[in-house]
């Protein structure tokens, strides 16, 4: 019994070395590697980062190419950290095969710097480095340049959808044009589920959309005689030209419809937004322009706003004013609205204080 064990052993043993030399014939030979090494942009260069040039090239970096013994794909990834980091944290930039450059886009470099807490506005010092491997092995890195970059305020998250009205029961008409001045529902400014609007509709249908411009995402109405929202579904009906209030919930998949007395509700002169965050910050109002289809609703094209908060105010005065809590959506109460420097499309109700900020525009 001791001769077979001793048998089998020996077998399995020339068994291995037989597999491991041929993994050695056949692997590419790697012998005296020299590491990739940045030949531009020289070390110290500054770049001072312009939101209007988002999608322009920030700059074209180059390396010198990595050289081993043997024809292999190189891989190379473009790496950036913060001055003095370790870079296993590193955010990749760009990544070629056997391209020793790559050009950088401003918007990428812009978020990279502040991906790695680099302060908007501010110049802040990054390390760059080039890496290269041969299908994820043999890895070699060159050395490190340092930059500055001074980054503008990136895109704010915002992960909510928002939803238009489109029909020809209200303002734009069936209109499926990006540019068309579609009605938005005011999103709830503390559950995204919820979406409400208090206007004026026409006698007609109507539907939503959730990308202007696009019919890829809808919602209208599940059957005939039920409460229910749906993809794709059928048109809401408007009876008679009046004032509604139309509400409904996707995650529910609810809605109601109802009529509204408006006879009590204020015609404003002018409404505009007031505050620290504005163009004018409190000395004076940025007017907002009135709907020529509901003579409550308010809206402002691309506006770039600032850190700090803002208010809605009627006729350039005190005397009627509204605020909210909430960032991007809500209304209300009497608060300043919380902002993030972005640049936006506004929407106002002056029926019931109701606003819709929509960031990360132009």
């Amino acid at each position: 019994m001791k001769n077979i064990y001793k048998i089998l052993i020996a077998f399995i043993g020339v068994l291995a070395v037989s597999c491991n030399a041929d993994a050695v014939d056949n692997r590419p030979i790697v012998d005296g590697v020299t590491a990739p090494e940045i030949t531009a942009p020289a070390t110290g260069k500054e770049f001072v980062l312009d939101v209007d040039h988002a999608a322009d090239v920030a700059a074209k970096f180059t390396w010198s190419k990595a050289v081993y013994s043997a024809p292999v794909v190189v891989n190379y990834k473009l790496l950036i950290d913060k001055k003095g980091g370790d870079f296993t944290k590193a955010i990749t930039l760009e990544t070629t095969n056997n391209i020793a450059e790559v050009s950088v886009l401003v918007k990428d470099l812009n978020q990279a710097a502040i991906d790695l807490g680099g302060p908007t506005d501010v110049a802040s010092q990054f390390d760059v480095k080039v890496s290269s491997d041969i299908s994820g092995g043999v890895p070699q890195i060159s050395k490190a340049i340092t930059i500055s970059v001074t980054p503008y305020a990136g895109k704010l998250a915002y992960n909510f959808t928002d939803w238009y009205l489109i029909g020809a029961a209200v303002d734009g008409g069936w209109d499926n044009n990006a540019d068309t001045k579609h009605q938005p529902m005011y999103r709830d400014g503390k559950n995204a589920d919820l979406y409400k609007f208090t206007g004026f509709f026409k006698a007609g249908n109507f539907k939503l959309i959730s990308e202007k411009g696009s019919w890829a995402s809808q919602l209208g109405k599940a059957s005939s005689d039920a409460i229910e929202i749906n993809s794709n579904a059928g048109e809401f009906t408007i009876a008679a030209d009046g004032y509604y209030t139309f509400q409904f919930n996707t995650k529910a998949l609810t809605y109601t419809l109802v009529t509204y007395d408006a006879t009590a509700a204020k015609t404003n002169g002018t409404v505009g937004i007031i505050g620290d965050s504005t163009p004018k910050g409190w000395d004076a109002s940025t007017p907002m322009i009135k709907s020529t289809f509901d003579k409550h609703a308010w809206s402002l094209g691309i506006t770039p706003l600032n850190d700090g908060g803002l208010k809605f105010r009627a006729n350039d005065s005190w005397d009627v004013s509204w605020g909210g809590t909430t960032a991007f959506s809500g209304g209300g109460t009497g608060d300043n609205v919380p902002v993030e420097k972005s640049k936006y499309v506004i929407y106002f109700n002056d029926i019931d204080g109701s606003y819709l900020l929509i960031p990360n525009q132009g």
